[in-house]
């Protein structure tokens, strides 16, 4: 799908919850994370991205192949020698459905869009080291 202002809305009505050893962090879309931005510095990581397997394209798919498309990415990933955290995105409309997804430091961009190509999605939360959350969507690749 590509990107729509409706999509873009959706993303952006969006939480993005992190669980990290330190503590839970709560992105949201370009709004700055200064709790983050010192975690990153910690961790001398130089940027992040939140990727999902869950409901590829937008489009609803039963729970358990999201699981099953899930645990593959996250595969894909401890093979790729990242170290993924849990994550979820959970959308303000209550209506929505809950998301996991994958916090992923030291990923470049480029990599993360890739990975979430292969996974169908339209998007990624992605930033650098100042710890501010911003979207970069998959059609970039092409």
């Amino acid at each position: 799908m590509a990107k729509t202002p409706e999509l873009e809305a959706a993303y952006r009505a969006t939480t993005y919850r992190v669980f990290l050893p330190e503590g839970v962090f709560e992105l949201r879309v370009d709004q700055p994370s200064p709790s983050l931005a010192e975690w990153l510095a910690a961790a001398r990581a130089p940027g992040f991205a939140v990727i999902t397997a869950f409901n590829p394209g937008g489009r609803r798919f039963p729970d358990d192949d999201n699981l099953g498309r899930q645990s593959a990415l996250e595969c894909d990933l401890l093979e790729g020698n990242y170290e993924p955290y849990s994550a979820e995105n959970r959308p303000d409309d209550a209506a929505a459905p809950v998301e996991e997804s994958c916090f992923v430091p030291d990923i470049t961009r480029e990599d993360a869009l890739a990975l979430a190509d292969d996974y169908e999605q339209n998007a990624i939360l992605w930033g650098g080291v100042d710890g501010i959350p911003r979207l970069a969507w998959t059609e970039e690749l092409e």
